[in-house]
């Protein structure tokens, strides 16, 4: 009986043992892990990756950059990660967005255009040290120079001839300083200029329908225009076949000292001449003759005067 009750008490002092050791176990790991968190939360140690570079700001108010890629260990509480920056390739659009931005030409037409800019980070210290919010900065200077050349073109170039405009722009903002003595957009925010494409270039909806009027109206005025020269092509060439006939004429029928008589001018100006043509050309014998000025000075021949018959 004192064996079994001893058993029971050995073996309950083990489970509580165990379940001590159990616990501290636990409770040294969730505090591990708890310290381990807070030292991630706080960026104690901090990692840089390549391309990459942290802004790292000193309790003393002195900012550094930290390029070089791998783990780094800062003081809590004494320093502080201010900001993380891609040293990649990084696009820029006109007026911060993708969507297309209304500018005004130099004839006062309204017009819609985006624009992305690629520029990379050469100079940190420069970047992120002697400007403040250095992205607002350059998004404001870049506008503004676009904006200056694109509202100086005219509206047929900005259409016609992107590609010129695109290289005058690439120039300006690579080498052409914001303003008359000041730095570039290079030297100002110690980046590099990689490439800059004039996505789109359009006219507005209104526009676009008031130009797609415009041209129905000139094809049909052009319309117009070819159907009146060909009727003054076809009255030139009557005219000329007219004045052809009454020439013909003149030299068939006219005196040999190359006049003619007024009755047969008369007879010639007559607008319906060419109707006692057609008339004629039917078969029939009467020739119309419309004469407004008085009668025609011509002697037409009696008609004979029937015989007698013979008294026999």
């Amino acid at each position: 009986m004192a064996e079994d009750v001893s058993k029971r008490f050995v073996r309950r002092a083990f489970v509580k043992k165990v379940l001590r050791r159990t616990l501290a176990i636990l409770t040294i790991g969730g505090l591990i892990y708890g310290l381990a968190a807070l030292v991630y939360a706080t960026k104690t140690i901090y990692k840089v990756k390549m391309n990459y570079a942290v802004v790292l700001e000193k309790f003393g108010g002195k900012r550094e950059a930290i390029t070089g890629v791998g783990w780094h260990v800062r003081l809590p509480f004494f320093t502080r990660i201010e900001q993380e920056v891609s040293l990649m390739n990084q696009m820029l659009f006109l007026a911060g967005s993708i969507d297309p931005m209304r500018i005004i030409s130099k004839e006062n037409v309204a017009l819609w255009t985006s624009a992305v800019l690629t520029y990379r980070i050469r100079d940190l210290r420069i970047w992120a040290i002697e400007n403040l919010e250095a992205m607002d900065i350059l998004q404001g200077d870049y506008d503004g120079i676009v904006k200056d050349i694109l509202q100086a073109q005219p509206v047929d170039n900005l259409v016609s001839k992107r590609e010129t405009i695109k290289e005058e722009i690439f120039t300006a903002l690579k080498s052409r300083p914001i303003n008359e003595g000041g730095p570039t957009l290079e030297e100002k925010f110690g980046i590099e200029i990689v490439s800059f494409v004039l996505k789109e270039t359009r006219f507005g909806d209104k526009l676009v329908a008031a130009t797609e009027e415009k041209k129905r109206r000139e094809l049909i005025a052009e319309a117009e225009n070819y159907a009146a020269d060909q009727e003054a092509s076809r009255i030139r060439k009557l005219y000329a076949a007219y004045l052809d006939g009454i020439q013909s004429l003149q030299g068939a029928v006219g005196r040999t000292d190359g006049t003619t008589d007024t009755a047969l001018l008369q007879f010639l100006t007559q607008q319906k001449w060419a109707t006692a043509y057609e008339k004629n050309q039917e078969g029939q014998h009467t020739v119309v003759i419309q004469n407004t000025q008085g009668a025609p000075a011509l002697t037409l021949p009696a008609p004979p005067v029937p015989s007698e018959p013979s008294k026999e």
